[in-house]
Formats: C-alpha cells, sequence, structure tokens
C-alpha cells in the first residue's frame, strides 16, 4: 500500500502549492486512479515520491513505513515506478533495459541469480515484449517502449507500481492492452497507483478515482462517483455529459461542441 498524507509541494518561486493538503491512499489489489485538468498537480505526485521535489508538509507511506532519502534504496525494492518521459540515452537491447529492473537488488557486489532471472521473465511474459528482446530500446515504436519500461518496472519487483500517465502517445489498442495488464496485475494483488488523463479508460478499469484540481483532491471514490457531468464540466471548462458504456456500463465522459456564441 502506498498513502500520501497531508502532502504539500511548493515549486520555487511559486506562491501557490502544486500539492496542497493531498490526501490519497492506494490499497493493495486495487488500481487507483488520479485524474484531473492539466497543472492540477497529478504528475507532482509522482515527483514528490522520487525525491524530485521535497513535500513542504506532510508525508509518503509505503507499507506503513515513511519515504525519507536514506531510505531510498529499500523503497526501490518495493516501489516500481514509470515516470512519464525517459529518453534512452544508449541503443541497448531490450533484453539488458528490462534487466536493469534488477538492480535494486544487485547492488555492486551481487551477481544475478536464478531469483533475478525468474523476476526477468514473469515480468517479459506479463508484458509479452518476448519478440522484442534482441532488438535495441532505440528500435521500438511508441507502444513498443511502453511495454518494455513497463517490464522493467515488473522485474524490480515488489508489490507496488505507480505510473505517470503510461499511455500517452498510444493508439487504442496499446491503451488498452496497458490497462487490460494494469487491471490483472491488480486482480494479482498488486497496489497500482495510476496518473492518467484517459478518463473514460479509467472508470473502466479502476477501482477508485481521486480527481485533482489545483493541487487539491476536489472528488474521490468510485469511478460512478467521481464521474459527475456538473463537477467535471466546471473543472474541464467545457461542456460535456456522461454517459454510459455500452460494453461495459461504465460512466464515459462524452465532450460536446463548443457552445454558439452569440
Amino acid at each position: 500500500m502506498i498513502a500520501f498524507e497531508h502532502v504539500g509541494v511548493r515549486y520555487r518561486g511559486r506562491q501557490v502549492r502544486a500539492l496542497d493538503d493531498v490526501s490519497i491512499t492506494a490499497p493493495a489489489a486495487m488500481l487507483t486512479a488520479v485524474v484531473g485538468p492539466n497543472g492540477s498537480g497529478k504528475s507532482t505526485l509522482v515527483r514528490a515520491l522520487v525525491g524530485q521535489v521535497p513535500l513542504e508538509q506532510g508525508s509518503i507511506v509505503v507499507d506503513g513505513e515513511p519515504v525519507r532519502d536514506e531510505v531510498r534504496g529499500e523503497l526501490a525494492r518495493r516501489v516500481a515506478v514509470v515516470t512519464q518521459r525517459e529518453d534512452p540515452a544508449f541503443p541497448l537491447a531490450v533484453r539488458q533495459y528490462v534487466a536493469l529492473g534488477r538492480y535494486p537488488h544487485l547492488g555492486l557486489f551481487r551477481g544475478p541469480t536464478h531469483l533475478d532471472a525468474d523476476a526477468i521473465a514473469d515480468a517479459v511474459a506479463r508484458t509479452e515484449i518476448q519478440p522484442y528482446l534482441d532488438r535495441t530500446i532505440t528500435e521500438l515504436s511508441g507502444g513498443e517502449w511502453q511495454r518494455v519500461r513497463l517490464a522493467r518496472a515488473l522485474a524490480q519487483g515488489g508489490r507496488t507500481l505507480v505510473l505517470d500517465e503510461p499511455t500517452t502517445f498510444l493508439d487504442v489498442g496499446h491503451e488498452m492492452a496497458v490497462f487490460e495488464l494494469l487491471g490483472r496485475l491488480a486482480a494479482d494483488g498488486m497496489a497500482v497507483l495510476l496518473v492518467s488523463h484517459q478518463l473514460n479508460l479509467v472508470a473502466r478499469f479502476a477501482h477508485r478515482m481521486v480527481l485533482l484540481h489545483r493541487g487539491r483532491v476536489v472528488g474521490e471514490g468510485t469511478p460512478a462517483d467521481v464521474m459527475q457531468a456538473s463537477l467535471l464540466e466546471s473543472l474541464y471548462e467545457w461542456p460535456l455529459v456522461v454517459a454510459r458504456d455500452p460494453a461495459v456500463g461504465a460512466p464515459a465522459l462524452v465532450p460536446l461542441r463548443s457552445r454558439p456564441r452569440s
């Protein structure tokens, strides 16, 4: 489980906090999705978790233990993070890149064991990237690259997975494949915390949604609780309705054409 407890973050030189008294819990065996308009603070949650921005107040807790700089090595063995952006610096082979996920367990002095090999093999099988293993990461399409990044995170191990916009720039098929995989991981007992702007896909797959606006939590609960037209229309500043997904019955946001100007 991962929990953000009354977290406040302020970027240097800014008067307004990027996150202001934010409390979010992502339990095991559930997919928890954080959604909200651009600039609402979604990605700042992930940056705070990995130590890219300091907390002005509050704490982040993983499995009952507060996250501090001195325990981030241990944190990397329990929490895998897929950030929004990652530009490969070297044309590593895919199999080498996925194996980097085991580094927090190996350190400088321990060589790989069968446990590491098993973790890598399981990650490859779950993400179905076997056909890419002998290619370099610079040869992959956007969808293939995202799946390989997810495989590295799964190879890392642990029972908590945090992802920041993992389906950005992906087509419909690759988006669905990623969400289907995240749903299976949650069903297998992982705590999955997902930052996404894809409201309709989130509503299909998430157990819980947390809606951020200007750094504050303004809605949380099941997708049906959060996907309320009056609330979303005011936050996204666009006319919309919330219908029902004909395939699964989940709430589905339908943006409308802009109102004609008089």
